[in-house]
């Protein structure tokens, strides 16, 4: 199995955000439980250059689409 090539760290630096532990459990309190049905790149909390970022990662199956998965799980009921 390989290595991830990221950690949910440099997501949160990649999307401009706080990346220090506490900033990024902080995020996930604040920001969870994501309304039903509602994907990940869709939050209304992301700015429109955050959405188009997530989105494409995942929609490309690119290095980021693992971290970005994890995130939308955890900020999932």
């Amino acid at each position: 199995m390989e290595s991830p090539i990221h950690r949910l760290a440099d997501l949160f630096r990649q999307l401009g955000l706080p990346d220090d532990p506490a900033a990024i459990e902080d995020f996930i309190a604040t920001h969870r439980p994501l309304p039903a049905g509602v994907a990940l790149a869709d939050a209304p909390f992301w700015t429109p250059s955050q959405a188009q970022f997530l989105r494409e990662e995942v929609d490309d199956d690119a290095d980021w689409a693992e971290l970005v998965d994890s995130l939308g799980a955890q900020l999932s009921p």
